[in-house]
């Protein structure tokens, strides 16, 4: 499919956790797209390594922590002039808890309770932090959009997946209710999620071939985004969006 350059030209787009994996995948199609594209990391170098390959703009940003978020949101304001779509894709994997949780599911009394918080503290309350640093802002300048990535119902409650199935759970009740809260106003939420295991770096070395052989490529979260960020989607509310049964 040809890639339309100038289809996004003047939307400003910030993607959290925009290095690697479905974040990076969402970040370089929109701006091949033509949008104006912020992408997030922890470390700052990864960020502006990652940004330079794509065509975009790379911050450090922790979405954990209130200051960081609070300051970096100013300055994307103040490098892209406003900002008119939040994709919200900060998180991190089951590797963090344990490395082998394919092969080797742990029961949930096996995780630490610093590395169930630090899953939490990343998606869900990361989530929370940087749409309420932003909403208020787009009210304000009249319209703007937020995406929330998810996961498949599945994930969350699969054997062995505490935390990131529950931290999944959570960021789908936090969107439904940030879309209720603004409903009726010129903001818009909505859910994206890729619609079954992809392949980024949060999938263990060991995997077997054949199962990673299965797995979505992360640029099958491309398409949807951008049209997610197009006038197309203009009016699109509290909707959850799947990338494998997407048409466009």
């Amino acid at each position: 499919m040809a890639v339309n350059t100038e289809q996004l030209q003047s939307t400003r787009v910030l993607v959290t956790g925009g290095t690697t994996g479905l974040g990076r995948a969402m970040a370089a199609a929109l701006a091949a797209s033509g949008a104006r594209v912020v992408l997030t990391s922890r470390d700052r170098a990864r960020a502006e390594a990652a940004a330079a390959e794509i065509g975009a703009i790379g911050i450090e940003l922790d979405v954990r922590d209130e200051s960081s978020v609070s300051a970096r949101v100013e300055a994307v304001y103040e490098k892209l002039g406003g900002l008119d779509v939040l994709v919200s894709n900060a998180g991190i994997g089951m590797r963090t808890v344990n490395p082998r949780f394919i092969t080797d599911p742990r029961p949930f009394w096996e995780v630490s309770p610093d590395g169930f918080r630090d899953v939490i503290e990343t998606k869900m309350t990361g989530s929370f932090l940087i749409a309420g640093a932003v909403a208020p802002r787009m009210l304000e300048a009249g319209g703007g959009r937020i995406v929330m990535i998810s996961m498949n119902e599945q994930t969350m409650t699969r054997r062995g997946f505490v935390p990131y199935g529950p931290a999944g759970a959570g960021v789908e009740a936090l969107a439904r209710v940030m879309a209720a809260d603004l409903a009726g106003t010129t903001v818009t939420v909505n859910i994206l999620l890729p619609g079954g295991a992809t392949a980024t770096g949060m999938i263990p070395d060991e995997l077997p071939a054949e199962m990673r052989a299965r797995m979505l490529d992360a640029e099958i979260m491309g398409p949807p985004i951008v049209w997610l960020c197009s006038e197309q989607a203009a009016g699109v509310h509290d909707q959850r969006i799947v990338a494998t049964e997407f048409t466009g």
